[in-house]
């Protein structure tokens, strides 16, 4: 059912609210060290110190008023900051208090306040199987905001996953380098290439979310069990310890092959589960990226 424009407004504030509170007051520092800037930029010029390195010794400068000046430089804090989207049909299941579309929505809402509260750029890239939207990095509230109303609001044509060709367009269109976060269940196969691509130029983040029954499976009897993106039927008896034994293995191995083939690409890897109270973990992995620094 889709929203009403009442419903998206009030949701939308409801996620700035929430999303500028935990900027404000637990990921402002974090997020701003967590994550290096292009280079240094020159500043200005200041007389010679010593333990100036000599290196830096402006000679014009110096010269022309007679004794010696140095270089002084900044580092350059602006980010571009991306957002991949994943909009498939399978981020529709959730068995927990909501949808991993809706704990995707909600982390994409935080990371976006949370860099435009850095003076950053803000982009975002919806994509199924194909690209749904792409929105050029820009930077102000107004922007972040039309992003949100956006991940409230998006219809997407396709049902599918494919990731490899999201990675494959970013990377065609983003020539600089810029933070990626990519959010997904990561319901799909044949990325490892273009993710190993995009690692090679820009600092990548994957945040994989998933559902609980996705490894724990309810035993609720003989059931049908549809899949979101092609639309199949099978039949399964959740009853049977056997099956849910294969059931939460298999889930359990493909979660950790999925962590291995993303970590062995060049990205950081976050896992979350619907439900799930994620500031401490989102906390922690930016402060680690501060010690890294």
């Amino acid at each position: 059912m889709a929203l009403s424009v009442s419903d998206i407004l009030k949701k939308v504030k409801e996620l700035e609210i929430r999303s500028k509170k935990l900027t404000t007051n637990i990921f402002t520092g974090e997020y701003h060290s967590a994550f290096k800037g292009r280079g240094m930029s020159f500043k200005e010029v200041r007389e010679y110190a010593a333990g100036d390195d000599i290196r830096f010794i402006d000679w014009n400068t110096s010269a022309r008023f007679g004794h010696p000046f140095s270089k002084i430089f900044e580092e350059e804090r602006e980010l571009t900051v991306m957002l991949l989207i994943d909009c498939s049909a399978s981020n529709l299941a959730g068995t927990q208090t909501q949808q991993k579309k809706e704990l995707i929505t909600e982390m994409a809402a935080v990371l976006a306040f949370s860099a435009t509260s850095n003076n950053d750029k803000v982009g975002a890239l919806f994509f199924t199987g194909k690209t749904e939207l792409f929105v050029p990095p820009k930077k102000g509230k107004e922007h972040v905001l039309y992003i949100v109303r956006q991940l409230l609001t998006m219809e997407p044509v396709n049902k599918e996953t494919n990731i490899g060709e999201a990675l494959r367009f970013f990377n065609q269109t983003l020539r600089h380098k810029g933070i990626v976060f990519l959010l997904s269940d990561f319901e799909t196969k044949d990325y490892e290439k273009a993710l190993k691509t995009v690692s090679r130029r820009h600092d990548c983040i994957a945040i994989h979310i998933h559902d609980r029954i996705e490894y724990q499976f309810p035993k609720l009897g003989l059931v049908p069990v549809q899949d979101a993106e092609t639309g199949k039927i099978m039949w399964i008896d959740s009853s049977d310890p056997q099956f849910t034994e294969f059931w939460n293995r298999s889930h359990l191995a493909q979660n950790a092959a999925t962590q291995q083939l993303i970590e062995k690409s060049g990205w950081d890897y976050l896992r979350f589960e619907t439900g799930e109270n994620y500031v401490q973990t989102l906390q922690s992995f930016f402060l680690q990226r501060m010690k890294k620094g």
